[in-house]
């Protein structure tokens, strides 16, 4: 099966400075003809994808597309060797992963990543190592336990412990102790059970609602478009096809794809 190809994005002009105002009208992320490599294996051949304010956006697309990579290359976990990055109209192409979590870009990593020999407690602490506002994250807490009960009556417990469900609602609320204005989701519901997949799911649009815009990597189709207001498709490393949610689940070739239609 061979998508369209998406519209290409004009191209901007690269710039270091990170410093100069952001535009008004500015997306909060831009990807502009990104492209990355794993030695000589390009993964990534040219992204140029726009998150605004407010959103969830999905990113679908088979093993091997590039998703995962993306996202890296988002958080600063790897570079790419062409192609600009902007947070908020500023360019943050080469800016370092810590710098870009005090910048505002958060992720719940695919496979959790939670420490498991700290406890819940601990876990969400470093989610806020770069913080110094206390009084914030004393609410910050409060927010997470919200949204996770079950990680509150699980706080003292070592991670290590814990459901494949709970270490996830753990990755996710570890993340946005970092009080995120950009939250990175990579395959939040791999693994989990039906029931818990709609559980996550559910908290991913509360998170939305409360004022985080989110960037979703899924293999869960469905569920993905159900929740996101714009996707996109990748196959090898390309775009090649971005539209709404809503005409993403009606796309034929998608339905075949994807959702098993």
């Amino acid at each position: 099966m061979r998508l369209l190809r998406a519209p290409a994005v004009k191209e901007a002009t690269p710039s270091s400075d990170t410093s100069a105002p952001a535009l008004v009208d500015a997306p909060l992320l831009r990807l502009d003809d990104v492209h990355a490599a794993y030695g000589r294996i390009e993964a990534l051949q040219g992204i140029s994808l726009e998150v605004r304010r407010g959103e969830i956006v999905a990113m679908l697309g088979g093993n091997g597309a590039g998703k995962s990579t993306t996202l890296k290359t988002i958080s600063g976990l790897m570079h790419p060797h062409t192609g600009r990055i902007e947070l908020e109209g500023h360019d943050v192409t080469l800016v370092p992963a810590h710098r870009l979590v005090k910048l505002g870009i958060g992720q719940a990593p695919e496979g959790r990543r939670i420490f498991g020999r700290m406890t819940v407690l601990e876990n969400l602490q470093m989610g806020a190592y770069s913080r110094r506002d206390m009084a914030e994250i004393d609410a910050d807490y409060d927010r997470v336990f919200g949204l996770f009960p079950r990680l509150q009556e699980r706080r003292s417990q070592s991670a290590g412990t814990l459901s494949g469900g709970e270490q996830q609602m753990l990755a996710i609320g570890r993340a946005l102790m970092g009080r995120p204005k950009l939250l990175l989701l990579d395959e939040p519901s791999m693994g989990l059970a039906p029931v818990l997949v709609e559980q996550i799911f559910r908290i991913i649009r509360d998170i939305n609602a409360q004022g985080t815009t989110i960037l979703l990597v899924e293999q869960n189709a469905l569920m993905a478009l159900q929740v996101a207001g714009r996707g996109y498709i990748l196959q090898t490393g390309k775009i090649v096809l971005a539209d709404t949610a809503a005409a993403l689940a009606q796309n034929e070739q998608v339905k075949k794809a994807y959702l098993g239609g």
